[in-house]
């Protein structure tokens, strides 16, 4: 009932107000002056005709710019949207060029190897942590077997130590269980790389009459029947001669970065009949 009632209310007030402005509005043409009825008329209905008109005028205006903030918000997301797309198109276009650019290395490392090549991608490191390996996506079924060489375009990876049908483990020549066979290009010496858990390995048995000198570059020599003669291994980093000791004390610093490897090329055995015709030759 209470509801009714005030409906019934708001409607009066209306039918009044809207009888008052008829009135005025039709008496408008009677002279230039109000008299006291209508003044007093005015002055309770100008503050409400001026509330009404305000509040009319802010719910419209809030009313467009709610609908004018709805067009810019779903505006901002498709923006931030194309934004998105366009920063992972961007992505993956720089990492298609990096690709294009190792490859290209591999390939230039490639021609400068008298032996044929399998190039391999890094998928993970060694799962049990106790080594410094590598895993790569090639396998028995590739060609692949124990102690073949793998190489990038910068020098020495490491070796094959484990073989699966499709997949292959590398000890890389920076783990401590590694040594490897190697000559100072520079002055022939011989010394045997030990790895150090990191890309500093220390180059052992060289002995101290041997003329060794910081900056100077350490290649494979070829022996032990794993890594063919002359490729890069590194750079000598530092010379001690420790009182007391037959060798000299040698750091070097490896010619590939192991924190970047991404793909690599395995070294193949050379066919029978290629041994031959170079042995006819």
């Amino acid at each position: 009932m209470k509801g009714v009632t005030g409906f019934r209310t708001i409607w009066l007030w209306v039918f009044i107000i809207g009888s008052v402005l008829f009135l005025l509005s039709s008496n408008s043409d009677l002279g230039p002056t109000w008299n006291s009825a209508e003044q007093f008329v005015i002055e309770i209905t100008a503050p409400l005709q001026k509330l009404i008109k305000q509040t009319t005028k802010s719910t419209e205006e809030l009313w467009l710019n709610y609908f004018r903030l709805v067009d810019v918000h779903h505006e901002n997301t498709q923006l931030k949207n194309e934004i998105h797309e366009l920063k992972m198109a961007n992505s993956r276009y720089r990492e298609l060029l990096a690709t294009q650019g190792r490859l290209e290395e591999l390939l230039q490392f490639k021609q400068t190897i008298n032996r044929p090549v399998l190039a391999a991608q890094v998928i993970g490191l060694d799962p049990t942590g106790w080594f410094k390996s590598v895993i790569i996506d090639k396998g028995k079924w590739a060609g692949l077997r124990l102690d073949m060489p793998v190489v990038n375009a910068f020098g020495v990876v490491g070796r094959v130590v484990s073989v699966s049908s499709n997949y292959a483990k590398v000890l890389l020549i920076i783990d401590q269980n590694s040594a490897v066979d190697c000559l100072v290009q520079r002055s022939r010496d011989r010394g045997m790389l030990k790895g150090l858990m990191s890309e500093i390995c220390k180059l052992d048995y060289v002995a101290k009459s041997n003329d060794i000198t910081v900056g100077d570059i350490v290649v494979t020599s070829g022996l032990g029947g794993v890594f063919p003669k002359g490729l890069p291994v590194g750079r000598i980093l530092d010379v001690k001669e420790i009182s007391g000791e037959l060798f000299k004390d040698i750091k070097i610093r490896t010619a590939v970065d192991f924190s970047k490897l991404e793909e690599v090329l395995v070294i193949l055995e050379e066919s029978k009949s290629s041994n031959q015709l170079k042995e006819s030759e």
